[in-house]
């Protein structure tokens, strides 16, 4: 069976950052849901848009906005003020749960929700752009700790994991090659399980060395400079 040559629905979400004056950023988050087989203008079923203003230094939304530019029935737009909401809400801690209780459901419309939940780890990820921006121009930035807002959200962030780890190290987000070099075996198990023995460190003589210093090898890298040890947990 071959796939027709036009797709059935389209979703697309995008999110895009700006840097504000008075420590903050805002972000926007756009969700646009399509039906390539109709006419204009009925191709289009929903454009909703979701946008924030968020303050650097404790991650926390200071002003949201709602709007619906395409919409299946009179009465959607309705819901729109309920995500005023968001205002106060922490993005670094709690943020997921906190929008589940208040958006989820008929306490508000799911495709605005799920803008909600992308706003999120995108606003994370622009903070961590601007706080690189700053260092990178000499000004004043943030502790990495107190706006990375990734905690606990996947097995690099850990509590003591290799994140956090990397960061007492004296590495910060957004700057160094990609991927991060690895400083080590992890030491702390995944999904409750017994720990996972440390990842082997091969010898220096062993390994192809790298434009920026370090040892390239079985899909891993190790700057030996930067992490001469395992790191300390």
């Amino acid at each position: 069976m071959t796939r027709a040559e036009l797709p059935l629905h389209r979703r697309t979400i995008t999110v895009t950052a700006y840097e504000e004056d008075g420590d903050e950023i805002s972000v926007e988050a756009v969700l646009s849901d399509e039906r390539p087989r109709a006419e204009l203008p009925a191709h289009v079923v929903h454009r909703m848009v979701l946008g924030v203003r968020i303050r650097l230094a404790d991650m926390v939304v200071v002003h949201a906005d709602a709007d619906m530019r395409t919409f299946p029935h009179a009465e959607c737009p309705l819901i729109t003020p309920v995500f005023d909401g968001l205002v106060g809400l922490s993005v670094a801690a709690g943020y997921n749960r906190a929008i589940q209780e208040r958006f989820r459901g008929v306490s508000g419309c799911s495709h605005l929700y799920e803008l909600a939940r992308a706003l999120g780890p995108a606003v994370v990820q622009a903070s961590i752009s601007a706080n690189a921006r700053r260092r990178d121009a000499g000004e004043p930035s943030h502790d990495p700790r107190s706006t990375a807002g990734v905690l606990n959200s996947c097995h690099i962030w850990a509590p003591g994991g290799v994140g956090l780890r990397k960061l007492d190290a004296g590495w910060r987000p957004g700057e160094g090659p990609r991927p991060v070099p690895g400083g080590g075996g992890v030491r702390r198990g995944v999904g409750g399980g017994a720990p996972p023995p440390p990842l082997p460190v091969p010898s220096p003589g062993a390994l192809p060395q790298t434009p920026w210093g370090g040892l390239l090898g079985g899909g891993w890298l190790l700057l030996a400079a930067q992490f001469p040890a395992p790191l300390k947990t």
